[in-house]
């Protein structure tokens, strides 16, 4: 899942994250079944939806795409290149309003006979944009080299992302602006300001984008996913799903489960319909604290380099007056401790960021507030990236409140985080404000897709690490028993949010030879972790 800051205090969210749910769907409508007879399609649990998509990818595979160089500004150069592929908006009027979503791809770097296809990949979210999967090819990422061969790279903005008819919910540039409130309320008068701040948000989102949020779930993604399988002449698709993509992964395999090839689910998201979305973040409050606690011991180790102190409470402490000089006077003017939060929740999110988050903490209590302010300032010069940050943070809202019942009693909301808060305070706060949105949504608020094996639905490698923050182990074991046949390789003791882009020997091949030969593995082993960064 994806997690970007707080609402109050320009919020993003679970990247890693997020998660997202669906519709749960009726039984196939008996003119849908008629005209769909003898096709696999019919396995799209979703009803009218079912045909719809059999309409859109019919549609979609007679047109295929017409690929061309990507614009200049999309920042994709050759040999990349780009297209697009039109889905209906409403998948129950798949002749009714359409929408063009943004797709690029790199051809296979072996022979044609070496070929097997696209490899699509989601990299989260919600909001996440694919686009950039195709350059892990011509980047020479050495880790999806052996893949690069047999597949053809394949990235995508999901609706409402990016170049993908993008939604909005307020001025980019004001969303940006800092310094915002402080997450941590200190009394009924700050709750009060931040519960009129997500109602006013939810209010831009309708004002903004009201036509697009009712069709803005995660189930009307997945069958966008299956158009696009079909515009690339795959008959059955082979993705890659990391955080929120893995939710994804899950209700596209749960839809179209005799159309999936081979499935990498990478830091997976719960799928139960209970845990879809409430509930996913307050348990993800859990972990974030779990995993900055990590990190606060791994500094402790290495004192002798950030002089922060040899303990976790030392290193904490330094957090702490930090954060209390901050909100006392704003650093550089900008940076509040909602600011902090968006900078400092790097490290419990990735192990890349153990290093130079450290290192502006220990510059800070050195006496040198430079790299904390241009760390964490917003930049108001950068349009395009600010553009990109309120887009993503929108299509965040908008799957996730339209894809599950969100309570829309306050105190429920005030009496789970003021309790969370007690044990687990560096994240609960900002991650409860950042949903608050979902409490006054506009738009229907439906019922997750209840996950769960279909016919014809071949072994998944399911990956996940122990200590993951955004989606906690537990969600890879639930859909481990969902999905059976699956595979489910074990990162121990790591936490760092994505594994498979990680250079681990125990864990890379595995995920190649899946990809390249369909065997799995065993139904359950587990790899040490990648190696610790070194300060």
């Amino acid at each position: 899942m994806r997690r970007t800051a707080v609402l109050g205090s320009a919020g993003t969210l679970l990247a890693g994250t997020l998660i997202a749910g669906a519709v749960a769907a009726p039984a196939a409508t008996a003119d849908a079944v008629q005209q769909n007879k003898g096709s696999s399609s019919l396995q799209d649990r979703g009803g009218a939806e079912a045909y719809g998509v059999k309409v859109a990818a019919d549609r979609a595979a007679r047109a295929g795409v017409d690929w061309t160089d990507c614009p200049a500004d999309w920042g994709l150069a050759k040999p990349i290149q780009c297209g697009w592929v039109t889905v209906p908006l409403d998948y129950r009027k798949p002749h009714g309003k359409q929408i063009k979503l943004a797709v690029d791809r790199v051809g296979n770097t072996g022979t044609q006979q070496e070929r097997q296809g696209s490899l699509i990949y989601n990299p989260g979210g919600p909001g996440g944009s694919g686009m950039r999967f195709p350059a892990r090819v011509t980047g020479k990422n050495a880790i999806w080299a052996g893949a690069a061969k047999a597949y053809d790279f394949v990235g995508f903005d999901p609706r409402g992302v990016g170049h993908s008819t993008p939604i909005s919910c307020v001025d980019p540039q004001e969303y940006v602006k800092a310094p915002k409130a402080d997450p941590v309320p200190d009394s009924e008068a700050d709750k009060r300001a931040q519960r009129k701040l997500a109602a006013e948000y939810a209010d831009g989102c309708a004002e903004k984008s009201g036509w697009m949020l009712p069709h803005m779930t995660t189930p009307n993604t997945a069958r966008d996913l299956d158009v696009i399988r079909a515009a690339l002449g795959d008959k059955k698709l082979n993705f890659v799903g990391v955080s929120y993509g893995t939710y994804l992964g899950a209700v596209y395999g749960t839809l179209f489960p005799s159309h999936v090839r081979r499935m990498v689910v990478d830091s997976v998201v719960d799928p139960s319909r209970d845990n879809i979305w409430y509930q996913a973040n307050l348990n993800q409050d859990i972990a974030f604290q779990t995993r900055w606690n990590d990190w606060q011991d791994w500094v402790a180790k290495n004192d002798a380099v950030f002089h922060l102190g040899t303990t976790r409470g030392q290193v904490e402490a330094q957090w702490q007056k930090l954060r209390a000089d901050a909100k006392k006077k704003p650093l550089g003017g900008v940076i509040g401790p909602a600011e902090l939060i968006g900078f400092f929740q790097s490290a419990p999110y990735y192990d890349s960021s153990w290093v130079p988050v450290a290192k502006a903490l220990s510059a800070y209590a050195a006496g040198d507030p430079k790299p904390v302010v241009e760390a964490a300032s917003p930049d108001l010069t950068d349009i395009q990236g600010n553009i990109a940050s309120e887009n993503g943070n929108a299509v965040y809202t908008a799957v996730e409140c339209a894809d599950a019942k969100w309570p829309t009693n306050w105190q429920k909301w005030d009496r789970d985080n003021s309790r969370l808060h007690e044990k687990y305070p560096f994240l609960t706060w900002s991650n409860a404000w950042m949903n608050l949105p979902c409490a006054t949504w506009s738009t229907k608020q439906n019922t997750p897709v209840e996950v769960r094996t279909g016919r014809g639905l071949p072994p998944v490698l399911i990956v996940q690490a122990t200590r993951d923050a955004a989606t906690p182990f537990k969600g890879a074991v639930e859909l481990h028993k969902r999905f059976q046949g699956s595979s489910l390789l074990i990162e121990k003791d790591a936490g760092s949010h994505g594994v498979t882009n990680l250079v681990n020997p125990c864990i890379n091949p595995r995920v190649e030879g899946y990809l390249l030969t369909g065997k799995a593995g065993p139904k359950e082993s587990t790899c040490a972790p990648h190696a610790t960064p070194k300060p």
